[in-house]
């Protein structure tokens, strides 16, 4: 447990331009949010670079209340003013943001920090600084980096996860089939944009059965993989 945030952690990621068909329709944004929390997603970072202040913090405001009475916790992309100011339950850090030891001093004792980190050694580093959780990557292949792109592979999250105590998360190029070697190896979940960004949006009922059937299947998965450690 993790300031509330229990395993498996199952983390979406926003970002508009991907997962949106019209990019300036938050509202279809939030709906996506809403039904991914009800059906077991638990950890939502609001990740939407193109925001100005006002949009973010009034985007933050609303994914907030979307996952009322789930088990979802809240954080933003680096931004610790709007995630304060938003009623957000945590900050996500990149890996060129102030230290976490900094921000500590700065949130209640409640609040969530999280950080990117791109290697091992850049992972057990991280872990000694007071934050809640790390996500590690680029894992797998994926088509939102460029061609060419480095790839840690699975070996190295198994590595990064065994050297340190902070729950780890694998993000890039995650589906379904990766799930259940993810937790083989040691993370505690995983975090993901293109993974829920094919959800049918025609219908929010269509859109929240097809959450819940994936969210089942993917714990199941997540449990049978864990049981191999």
């Amino acid at each position: 447990m993790t300031r509330g945030l229990s395993e498996p952690i199952f983390c979406l990621v926003t970002d508009g331009r991907r997962t949106l068909r019209d990019p300036e329709n938050r509202d279809e944004l939030v709906e996506l949010v809403r039904h991914a929390a009800a059906a077991g997603v638990n950890l939502v970072q609001v990740r939407e670079r193109n925001l100005d202040d006002r949009h973010l913090l009034a985007l933050t405001r609303s994914i907030v209340h979307a996952v009322e009475g789930t088990a979802a916790k809240v954080v933003v992309n680096d931004r610790v003013d709007i995630a304060l100011a938003g009623g957000a339950d945590g900050v996500h850090l990149r890996a060129d943001s102030p230290p976490a030891e900094v921000v500590r001093a700065m949130v209640p004792a409640e609040f969530l920090i999280g950080r990117s980190v791109h290697g091992e050694s850049e992972a057990i580093t991280a872990a000694r600084t007071g934050v809640d959780y790390l996500i590690l990557g680029t894992i797998f292949p994926t088509a939102s980096k460029p061609a060419g792109a480095a790839w840690l592979g699975i070996e190295a999250l198994e590595r990064a996860a065994g050297a340190i105590h902070v729950p780890i998360l694998a993000i890039g190029g995650i589906t379904a089939r990766h799930v259940g070697s993810l937790a083989a190896a040691g993370a505690a979940g995983f975090a993901a944009i293109g993974l829920f960004a094919g959800m049918p949006n025609e219908t929010d009922g269509e859109r929240g059965a097809e959450l819940q059937t994936l969210m089942a299947a993917l714990r199941a998965a997540f449990r049978e993989g864990a049981a191999l450690r």
